[in-house]
């Protein structure tokens, strides 16, 4: 009601300017004359086929120096009503308008079309019709038309006639309707981000640094920013940060970026974190260090998870051999430190370029892939059996002291790969920083992750005293390899715990008869080495067959419609359900292949005691399961600032926007929720 009045008060300050400007204004246009809008009604084939949609367009005609309205008409007028009559069953979609044109007048912003336009209407015909039926279509719209000083409503019925037929279209009519098409916003595919802070409405649109962009603007579609508020437009990379004058936040936004004449995007920015644009600012420089600071700890922290530390002890006990100099330790040591920046580094470009082409992936990406997990499988147990001293990998060394630099590297690499399913509790906001940084940026967190990872050899590596506090050589040794591979054999049985949830039984079978394979190859393997035989290259041959097998062979399962076991699966429209209920919500963000959410769940979320305190508090649970990389939840989770999962958000009764809760979680903090 108050947008209609203020929309009447409007027009009625229009008129008065026009009155005290009577040296410029116009008369009302006599009764009888022809419209100032002109409007045909136009199909794009008059014979559509049954059950088939056809394509119809309102081709509208300005009077010089007339304007119609976009469907957002922004501080004044307002957009053109369509009142359909349609034969039974036929039904009319919302049109879609092209681009429009800025106007601003008397500080009033206003969306308006000064050239022939075309909003285009798609028409669904039902099936079962038979041809040469007729189907009258009828259209009564109500429209406003103004010049810079006088607005004038007005009104039209149109008419067209369609027949059943096989849909043909005409090659002129074809090249008519694609020239109106190329008008249309093309919709964007990755949602864009916004957010509000101290006023000030920042949007985020992905957009390629290779893209040309010319007289950007941003035409909102809902009343949550100021129409009139000056806008800035500044390139950051893969994306176009848009800045101006906040109405409120916390809800999508949708509307439409121009990116040049007559070219524009269709958005829809979810509220988020935006991270500030370049262009010598220091605040996205502290931002970059912060995450990269993140990063390191994150990567330190990966040292002590079950499927690295091992690898690392292993590496560190070969220095405590003490047969390497100090300059051939420091070059181990840079060796294995490049293997893991290499691969962290590697890992975080191709996400990115991954995203910049529309995919919502994220950190640990690759293990949504049952083919990629299956590999780590088998290399899990290869490695196992390794450290159980079944039998030695041959030069270069992935674990060992006999690999030089090569093998350091190789080692490092693998410890970089096999980390990705143990993210620290550090590492979630300082990757998704990353995602949102520029590239260099992003890329230098990326490496920070890898430079964390690599700390500890590159300390022994490079600091003589710490290799002296290495426990001496001794049979102890050998034993202390042997126990290290009790953690790589519970990191296999977790793989095949993700392998089983991915791909069913079938897919857990084919697995285990990889590994076993894999078992007795590397068994028949040793007991050659132990005979002073090499490894064989037949052996090595047949290693790969069955890795390559497995992986070609194993498919994901079919989705499973169980119910989530502690709570309701996520939804975009239950949590607004809820929230419109004013519910307490706890929404979490798992996976089974993270370590991390796995821990939390076990230890905070799926005990009774939180269970009884949301049940007591009214809580509502809902899970979002990104095991296989949904890609609906992976563009809500990068909303947050997150570069994967896991990721808690408590959403208080009222509140615009969600808590974003610490990644370990305890079962106190989940019981304060909703009191």
């Amino acid at each position: 009601m108050r947008g209609l009045w203020v929309r009447f008060v409007t027009l009625w300050v229009m008129l008065g300017a026009m009155a005290a400007g009577s040296a410029t204004a116009q008369p009302l246009p006599p009764m009888g004359r022809a419209p100032h809008l002109a409007i045909r009604l136009v199909a794009e084939s008059d014979r559509p086929a049954a059950g088939s949609t056809v394509t119809l367009a309102l081709d509208t005609r300005p009077e010089r120096d007339w304007h119609g309205y976009w469907s957002n008409p922004g501080d004044a007028g307002f957009p053109a009503t369509l009142d359909w009559t349609l034969p039974a069953g036929v039904t009319a979609s919302a049109p879609v308008y092209p681009v429009p044109g800025t106007l601003l007048i008397a500080g009033l912003m206003n969306y308006v079309f000064e050239r022939p336009y075309a909003p285009l209407v798609t028409l669904s015909v039902p099936a079962g019709l038979a041809a040469g039926t007729r189907l009258p279509v009828r259209l009564k719209t109500n429209y406003l038309v103004c010049t810079k000083t006088l607005c004038v409503p007005e009104s039209a019925a149109l008419a067209l006639d369609l027949v059943v037929g096989d849909g043909a279209v005409r090659p002129a009519d074809r090249a008519r309707f694609d020239a109106w098409r190329r008008a249309i916003p093309k919709p964007l595919d990755t949602k864009a981000t916004w957010q509000v802070m101290d006023g000030v409405a920042t949007i985020a649109v992905p957009y390629p640094a290779s893209a040309p962009l010319a007289d950007g603007y941003f035409f909102p579609k809902t009343n949550a920013i100021d129409n009139a508020a000056p806008q800035t437009i500044a390139r950051d990379g893969d994306r176009v940060l848009v800045t101006t004058k906040a109405k409120s936040g916390g809800q999508p936004l949708d509307g439409v970026l121009r990116v040049g004449p007559d070219l524009a995007l269709a958005v829809t920015a979810l509220p988020g974190t935006v991270a500030g644009a370049t262009g010598g600012g220091t605040g996205v420089w502290l931002a970059a260090f912060l995450a990269f600071a993140g990063a390191v700890l994150g990567g330190l922290i990966l040292n002590v998870m079950p499927c690295v530390f091992p690898i690392l002890s292993i590496k560190a006990l070969s220095l405590a051999r003490g047969h390497l100099d100090e300059r051939a330790a420091r070059r181990e040591a840079l060796g294995y430190a490049a293997g893991v920046i290499t691969v962290c580094v590697g890992l975080g470009a191709l996400i990115l370029a991954l995203r910049a082409g529309g995919n919502a992936v994220g950190w640990a990406f690759q293990l949504q892939d049952p083919r990629v997990v299956v590999l780590l499988l088998l290399l899990t147990v290869a490695l196992a059996l390794n450290f159980a001293g079944l039998f030695d990998i041959p030069t270069p060394r992935f674990v060992g002291s006999s690999g030089g630099v090569s093998g350091a590297f190789a080692t490092g690499a693998l410890a970089a790969f096999v980390a990705t399913p143990c993210t620290g509790p550090f590492m979630g906001a300082a990757l998704g920083a990353a995602l949102v940084l520029p590239w260099a940026a992003a890329l230098a967190v990326f490496a920070g992750l890898g430079l964390g990872l690599a700390l500890p050899f590159l300390a022994l590596g490079f600091v003589p005293a710490l290799r002296r506090r290495l426990p001496r050589p001794g049979a102890w040794m050998e034993t202390f390899r042997h126990v290290l591979s009790v953690p790589m054999w519970l990191t296999a049985l977790a793989l095949a715990w993700v392998l089983g949830r991915q791909a069913g039984v079938d897919g857990l079978t084919l697995g285990l008869a990889g590994a076993l394979s894999i078992g007795l190859l590397l068994w028949l393997s040793g007991r050659r080495q132990r005979r002073g035989l090499p490894f064989g290259p037949i052996a090595t041959l047949a290693l790969a067959v069955v890795a390559v097998g497995a992986a070609a062979l194993v498919q994901r399962a079919p989705a499973s419609a169980a119910a989530v076991a502690e709570g309701e699966g996520f939804s975009a429209a239950r949590l607004a359900t809820l929230r419109a209920e004013k519910r307490p919500v706890f929404a979490y963000f798992t996976a089974d292949w993270c370590v991390t959410c796995k821990v939390n769940e076990a230890a905070a979320i799926n005990t009774a005691a939180t269970r009884d305190a949301f049940e007591r508090n009214n809580v509502a649970v809902l899970v979002g399961d990104w095991t296989d990389g949904d890609p609906v939840l992976g563009r809500f989770i990068e909303a947050h600032n997150r570069a994967g999962v896991p990721l808690y958000l408590y959403y208080a009764p009222g509140a615009a926007e969600p808590q974003v809760l610490p990644q370990v979680l305890t079962p106190g903090l989940l019981a304060g929720l909703g009191a």
